[in-house]
């Protein structure tokens, strides 16, 4: 261990390995301010440094001035003074700049990490800490080029080729080139891989081919993650917490859900449940159809029906049935239709009689909605359009004040920020608002009330072009600011029948949600049954057995497939208990789960004390592959964060699962005789097994899937 002294006082040239900094250099790259850091005070930084990360140190006061004074000339432009915008000088400038700073942030990196912050742990991101140390090495090796050469890790398709490569040589020869400096790609990999700093996380690196750098990640690193996972738990990569807003499922007032409402209470839902994993502080919104012009035509024909609604609660025993009824009588007769008008206007003016009979119907209707969320555990909170009320006549005085609404055959209309596409309806020719109004004033009332960081929306993907104009106004009125809030609109295909066509009923009507779980409950259990697992099961835990496998196989199917694309509904496909479907997860799961009981002990009654005296070697080649797999949990994580697409998690399980597998057929975790005694338990196999059912429950619980202990 050695220290290195950088004395502020004294002058830099009597100085060895010395330089000058300033307090803020120093926090910025030791990610902390220290303690009474001052110009005329002394620091030591402990540990080995390496001449090139002294070298760096040295040029990084260099490249913070060159900074600088590039962007005092860039401001100076902006105000007039020297260069003009659109000069090429200018832009060649701000290249420059940007190239600086990318060369900055690569100093910083490889500064920190030589203080050892930068150490990877348990639920370190292997691909984050691999793209970090040959950024590092890039910028060691080739200098001249790093800030044009964003680094290029992908994991490795066969296993004697390393775990993961970097594949930046043939890039960078081209940069070389390009500055009259002749190389090849090997050479180039060659210059990389001696550049690569260590890490507990790397066994080796080696060059192969014509210019790939492989990596192989170290045993020693993925058994004491395997461990942390046994002894801390299935932990998320570490995210900046936010205030997220998940706008999801969504049914209307008076209309039964249908399968047109399974993707987005299921995406939904899960998507609320990774971000919650992640520390997230996640409000769940149902954001239901419970207002306009409908609910006239429905106060009316309850008023003709049960007259005394106000007294007594009226028996609407099928309220679907009931809506077309008053669907029906309002485009047949105009007496009624006059009527219908009348209760809107009624409704809208706060008439207490019309709010009591729109308060009996959205109740028989949030009663049904209640039944099938509880089916599928989903949890919301409803806040339908009739919230926004008031907050539509807010935001349209506000729009209006700041002149942006304009006058189109009688509407007000907004444009977005660069006018294209379709503009906004704000104010219909009749004065009324639209779903454009309540949908400004929702986003204003969840960034600014709500205090929202991050707005989901889960819908149809035919509803893009809508949400990107919503997310265009909000911005060019200022209520969206893109340097605080994300905005994301979650879209999916829509659900298809085994024939490739919109997935209906025989008689062409829309499927209801409620039948088609029930007939997923029907054809559960008559695959159990085929199993003779009621010979096996209680009658209760058959029950069980029944609903994880059939609500499990309906979320599952769902959400394997890209969320982007149509997918084809098939119970069939969904039971199936080989391949990718929940039903072959979900005995995997089962099955593991069982190894550890089958033990017996310690390993049954108290796991805990067999993990804390246990060593996790790794040593079978199976062993170890399955360990590199749940190694990529916090990847698939960070992965999901950026896109919001949930099938990489079941890729990710499906993988898991698979590779199990591998290793249970081919290392015994218990070993018995011929009379089927136990004569060895192999712990740390068994400690793996218990790794691999942590991992996988953790993404059950993402995905919504209830797994069974027996099944």
């Amino acid at each position: 261990m050695c220290h290195r002294w950088f004395d502020l006082h004294q002058p830099q040239h009597q100085q060895k390995n010395c330089t000058r900094w300033s307090s803020a250099s120093v926090s910025r790259i030791f990610g902390k301010s220290l303690p009474g850091f001052s110009l005329q005070s002394k620091i030591i930084l402990t540990g080995t440094m390496s001449l090139e990360i002294q070298m760096e140190f040295r040029r990084l006061g260099n490249v913070e001035r060159e900074i600088r004074q590039l962007q005092d000339a860039i401001n100076d432009a902006r105000t007039n003074v020297g260069l003009e915008e659109g000069n090429p000088e200018l832009e060649k400038l701000q290249v420059e700049n940007m190239k600086l700073k990318h060369r900055l942030s690569i100093l910083n990196r490889a500064i920190a990490a030589e203080s050892g912050s930068s150490k990877p742990s348990a639920n370190s991101s292997i691909l984050d800490h691999l793209n970090d140390i040959f950024t590092q090495a890039i910028a060691t090796a080739f200098p001249q080029v790093c800030a044009d050469v964003p680094t290029v890790i992908t994991v490795s398709g066969v296993p004697k080729f390393g775990d993961y490569q970097c594949n930046n040589a043939m890039q960078i020869v081209q940069k070389l080139k390009a500055l009259d400096v002749k190389t090849n790609p090997r050479d180039v990999a060659v210059k990389i891989m001696e550049a690569v700093p260590r890490s507990p996380m790397i066994s080796k690196v080696e060059v192969a081919g014509a210019g790939f750098v492989n990596v192989f990640l170290d045993k020693t690193f993925g058994a004491e993650a395997i461990m942390s996972i046994l002894k801390d738990g299935v932990k998320p990569p570490v995210f900046a917490r936010k205030r997220v807003i998940v706008d999801f499922s969504s049914p209307n007032i008076a209309k039964e859900m249908h399968v047109g409402h399974l993707r987005s209470t299921i995406i939904g839902d899960s998507i609320c449940r990774f971000l919650e994993f992640l520390g997230h502080d996640v409000l769940r919104l149902n954001h239901v159809g419970d207002w306009g012009t409908q609910f006239g035509m429905l106060i009316a024909h309850l008023q003709d029906r049960f007259p005394d609604y106000l007294k007594v609660s009226p028996p609407i025993g099928d309220l679907q049935a009931f809506y077309k009824e008053s669907k029906t009588r309002f485009d047949s007769d105009e007496e009624f239709k006059k009527r219908a008008y009348a209760c809107v206007v009624k409704l809208q003016g706060g008439d207490a009689d019309s709010l009591k009979g729109w308060k009996l119907i959205c109740d028989v209707s949030r009663k049904e909605f209640q039944k099938v969320y509880d089916r599928l555990d989903v949890k919301l909170i409803e806040r339908g359009e009739s919230f926004y009320q008031k907050r539509m006549e807010s935001i349209v005085k506000d729009l209006a004040k700041q002149q942006f609404l304009e006058e189109d055959d009688g509407r007000k209309i907004m444009w977005g920020e660069n006018k294209d596409g379709i503009p906004l309806t704000i104010i219909k020719s009749d004065g009324g608002f639209t779903y454009d109004t309540s949908d400004m004033a929702a986003i204003k009332q969840r960034l600014h009330e709500e205090k929202g960081e991050w707005l989901v929306y889960v819908t149809d993907a035919g509803q893009a072009t809508h949400f990107y104009t919503i997310f265009s106004c909000a911005r060019r009125a200022k209520i969206l600011d893109p340097a605080v809030h994300r905005v994301d609109h979650v879209g999916f295909g829509v659900v298809l029948g085994e024939d490739g066509k919109k997935f209906k009923t025989r008689s062409g009507d829309t499927v209801k949600l409620t039948e088609l779980l029930d007939e997923g409950l029907k054809r559960s259990l008559d695959k159990l049954l085929e199993k003779e697992r009621d010979k096996v099961l209680t009658p209760e835990e058959l029950k069980a057995a029944q609903e994880s496998v059939a609500y499990g196989c309906i979320k599952y199917a769902d959400l394997s497939h890209n969320r982007n694309n149509e997918y084809i509904f098939s119970f069939d496909k969904m039971l199936e208990d080989k391949g990718n479907t929940a039903v072959y997860l979900l005995y995997a799961y089962t099955r593991i789960r069982s190894i550890a009981r089958n033990c017996g002990g310690d390993f049954a009654n108290d796991i805990d004390k067999v993990i804390a005296s246990t060593q996790l070697s790794l040593d079978h080649e199976k062993e170890w592959k399955l360990a590199k797999v749940l190694l990529k949990f916090t990847d698939v994580m960070k992965l999901i964060s950026k896109n919001l697409c949930l099938h990489h998690l079941c890729e990710f399980v499906y993988d898991v699962s698979t590779t199990f597998t591998e290793f249970y057929d081919s290392c015994y975790c218990i070993e018995k005789n011929k009379q089927g005694e136990i004569v060895k338990i192999n712990a740390g196999r068994v400690l793996l097994c218990e790794a691999t059912s942590r991992v996988l429950g953790k993404c059950f619980d993402i995905l919504g899937l209830k797994p069974l202990h027996k099944i």
